[in-house]
């Protein structure tokens, strides 16, 4: 948005803008974060007093979890469903996902709606693109690190292959976001073990890494990895629905 129209926007009070719906609680860690960052990045761009517009529809964890667990993905579906309704009858003018493990159901329920949709992954492969990325690391829940959909999606629109720990790892970065991070437990010995795990994958010539559960990026960050890109998916994604709210 040019300075001319952001300035003539932010003369007519009340502020005219998009409202962004999030369908969060999942955790409630990562939900918190993206409230505070939405609003902390949109003010350093409209200045003063101003923040976002948002409306939070905040699940209960506990039924996540469950249908997680057991595999209970039709139950998942319908039960988001009804949060993305909710959304919508508020009068949302995009909607998104705090978590990279509920758009397996999130995405296929918004495919025919009218709100627009921003996909977690999206704004991540474009990242990767951009820097020259030919293969990365996934690290997430189990059912994010043995996603085909999500593999194919980041391979042929990005460009990008997909490597994940072995299965004896997969279960260690697993059990630290389900039974640690989505609690805000952050332990020194949990950040050892995926530090351990990044650096085999990297010498399996994984040239970046995907922090692809939003929880990941209060353990592990850039600045544990002075030479090696991470894509942190909760700070890109937060990003591009920014972009998106702020755009003409």
């Amino acid at each position: 948005m040019s300075e001319h129209n952001m300035n003539e926007i932010l003369s007519q009070r009340p502020l005219r803008q998009k409202t962004i719906g999030i369908l969060g609680g999942m955790s409630n860690q990562a939900t918190g974060e993206y409230y505070r960052m939405l609003n902390k990045q949109l003010n350093q761009h409209l200045g003063g007093w101003d923040n976002g517009e948002i409306i939070i529809a905040s699940v209960n964890f506990g039924n996540i979890q469950s249908f997680v667990r057991e595999e209970r993905w039709n139950e998942a579906a319908t039960y988001l469903e009804g949060k993305i309704q909710r959304l919508e009858a508020a009068g949302v003018d995009v909607i998104a996902c705090v978590s990279n493990t509920m758009h397996r159901v999130v995405e296929p329920a918004m495919a025919g709606r009218t709100t627009p949709f921003i996909h977690i992954a999206d704004p991540t492969g474009k990242a990767m693109r951009k820097a020259g990325i030919g293969r990365v690391a996934l690290l997430g829940t189990i059912p994010v690190m043995q996603s085909e959909a999500l593999r194919k999606r980041y391979c042929e629109t990005f460009g990008v292959e997909v490597i994940t720990p072995n299965t004896a790892d997969k279960e260690s970065i697993d059990r630290i976001i389900f039974d640690e991070l989505v609690r805000g437990d952050l332990r020194p010995e949990s950040k050892a073990e995926y530090l351990r795990v990044v650096k085999a994958l990297r010498a399996e010539g994984a040239q970046g890494v995907i922090l692809g559960c939003t929880e990941i990026f209060l353990l592990i960050n850039q600045s544990d990895f002075p030479d090696f890109p991470v894509f942190d998916t909760t700070a890109l994604h937060i990003e591009a629905i920014v972009d998106f709210a702020l755009a003409e």
